[in-house]
């Protein structure tokens, strides 16, 4: 099948330069509004969608965000290949202000946001051992290091639920007890739902500050964040610049099996299924129940 490639922007990411017959689309979701219309083109002969995920003009929080509707709108477009840009704090001396880290691992910690397509009338669970895409996060790897930035492969990332930022003693709780690396507000229940969709999902964490845990540092400073993010941006539209050549124009069946991650999930017998929740399913699902 073609490689389309989803990308959706976190704080301080609104856009994708290059893009070739861009244009806003408006996506209809069983799931509610989308945060936006997406951004669709080309990139390098490659298909592009870019969602920014907080709202153009940044009008959603961190809880608000309409994360199934977001991956299910991507799913709808055709995406194959997300890709999640976003800020975060980090509990790691050499994981510094400026740098990337490309995520593996996620400790999640949100508490009042939908986190799955399924439930009664369609119960299904996913494995989520391993959140992220292997192939897609060394590609990432691949574009950030070719662009120049410092970036660390791997890293454990702790979503909490916002908007306000940790206490000194969830930071060092987050840190020394918990082993996380970095901490964020928006990649929970998005890679946990990218996985149900079947889609291959991989997390670039772009640091602003030390979150509060660093003596040196004291507590978070929105002005230095801000700064920070502006330095980044720049950074993160040249990595996804990177990644159509990266990934190529045509997608073999991930060797990961992401795109293959309901196989054995769906537990409902198709007589007890729900009619209703099955048709919001037809695009997140659609491989399994023959939409």
């Amino acid at each position: 099948m073609d490689t389309v490639i989803g990308v959706i922007g976190g704080s301080g990411v609104y856009e994708i330069d290059g893009l070739k017959d861009a244009r806003w689309q408006t996506v209809s979701s069983p799931w509610g509004a989308p945060s936006d219309d997406i951004l669709t083109g080309t990139l390098d002969g490659v298909k592009m969608a870019f969602l920014p995920r907080h709202g153009r003009g940044h009008v959603h929080s961190p809880s608000t965000v309409p994360y199934r509707a977001n991956i299910d709108a991507l799913k709808r477009l055709g995406v194959t290949d997300v890709i999640s840009v976003s800020a975060c704090g980090s509990f790691r001396e050499d994981m510094a202000p400026g740098d990337f880290v490309i995520i593996d691992q996620f400790i999640d910690r949100t508490f009042a946001r939908e986190k799955s397509f399924f439930g009664t009338g369609c119960v299904a669970h996913v494995s989520v051992a391993h959140p992220t895409c292997p192939r897609l996060g060394a590609a990432c790897l691949a574009a950030a290091q070719a662009q120049g930035v410092t970036v660390h492969s791997g890293g454990t990332y702790l979503a909490m639920e916002g908007p306000q930022f940790s206490t000194i003693a969830e930071s060092r709780l987050y840190r020394d007890v918990w082993g996380a690396d970095v901490i964020g507000m928006t990649n929970m229940p998005e890679a946990k739902l990218a996985r149900e969709a079947e889609l291959c999902y991989a997390s670039v964490a772009m640091i602003t500050d030390y979150d509060s845990w660093h003596d040196d540092h004291g507590a978070v400073d929105i002005a230095q964040i801000i700064a920070t993010l502006t330095g980044n941006a720049g950074h993160a539209r040249g990595l996804v610049a990177r990644l159509p050549a990266l990934l190529g124009g045509t997608r073999a069946p991930c060797p990961h099996g992401c795109d293959r991650a309901l196989d054995h999930a769906l537990m409902t017998a198709p007589a007890k299924r729900d009619p209703a929740l099955m048709q919001k399913l037809d695009a997140v699902a659609g491989r399994m129940i023959g939409h």
